[in-house]
């Protein structure tokens, strides 16, 4: 493996020896416009994350999950966007998850020494039970960190799609998956500190592997959140906005569907627009693997045809 001091994300910035000298103002614009770089980063992987987000869809339609393993900043973002999964599509428990090392602990103090364990890595990822239709993302900054190369290869040996999500180009994580994801973000504010740049470039392909592999699952309906799960007042408010949004529906009739529906927004879409009941709307859904769109597409052809 490349030697850590010769890495993109260990480098040091030009004019970075002086940055404690400037004003706090002046701190903050040469902060901002380190960060304005990073989505254009980001977008020279498009095509990769692309295709790793067809391919993860695949192994998710044969039943399997999606896992993401890291080590400090990179794990605590994967754990981070896996327990957004449920509200936001409503996900089952354990489909989307995120392994970081040092167990739960490590997402609220540092156990710097946890990124070495591969060991770990291996039991962890054995304690799921990995099977070939699962995904593993290895997330890792500097592409090398043992507990995510680990986890990588060990998920590949078993079959499991391989992801590798790092911030250097020609990275061990990238030789070890099948799938490849190298964000190069440079060298940060602070040097070395990979929390910045890096990290944010992380949550930016994180949110886009799950946002895009969920929308592929039709776990949406448009940019409608239809399989959000209304857990407190502003959930069912905004459930209620779905609804409305889908249907145009007034809303007395929106509050009865999601009352009839026991809340289920797909469920409320499907009667309020077809006209079906709410038993006949869950067994629609059901029959199309929970997909809106092609559900209503059953009924509307029935009604042509």
């Amino acid at each position: 493996m490349r030697s850590l001091p010769g890495l993109a994300t260990e480098g040091r910035r030009s004019g970075g020896a002086g940055i404690d000298l400037l004003s706090t103002v002046e701190l903050a614009r040469v902060m901002n416009a380190e960060d304005r770089t990073v989505p254009e980063a980001v977008g020279a992987v498009v095509p990769e994350v692309a295709a790793a987000v067809e391919a993860i869809v695949e192994r998710m339609g044969r039943g399997g999950r999606l896992v993401y393993a890291g080590a400090g900043t990179a794990g605590r973002l994967g754990v981070l966007d896996a327990s957004e999964c449920p509200p936001t599509f409503g996900t089952e428990p354990g489909l989307v998850v995120g392994l970081v090392a040092g167990g739960p602990a490590a997402l609220t103090a540092a156990v710097e020494d946890a990124e070495d364990d591969r060991a770990a890595a291996v039991a962890d990822l054995d304690a799921l039970r990995l099977t070939a239709a699962d995904t593993v993302v290895g997330v890792s900054a500097s592409g090398r960190t043992p507990y995510a190369l680990a986890a990588v290869e060990h998920a590949r040996r078993l079959g499991a799609l391989t992801v590798a999500l790092a911030g250097n180009r020609g990275s061990a994580l990238g030789d070890a998956a099948e799938h490849r994801i190298e964000v190069v973000t440079g060298p940060e504010l602070l040097a070395g500190s990979t929390r910045l740049k890096a990290g944010t470039a992380q949550k930016l392909v994180l949110n886009m592997l799950s946002t895009l592999v969920m929308v592929r699952l039709g776990r949406t309906y448009g940019d409608l959140m239809v399989d959000l799960r209304a857990t407190n007042e502003k959930l069912r408010v905004r459930a209620r906005r779905i609804v409305t949004l889908a249907t145009e529906a007034e809303p007395a009739d929106v509050d009865a569907a999601l009352t009839t529906t026991g809340g289920r927004v797909k469920d409320a879409v499907l009667l309020l627009l077809t006209g079906v009941d709410a038993p006949a709307a869950a067994a629609l859904l059901a029959r199309h693997g929970g997909r809106l769109r092609d559900a209503l597409h059953e009924v509307l052809n029935e009604a042509l045809g």
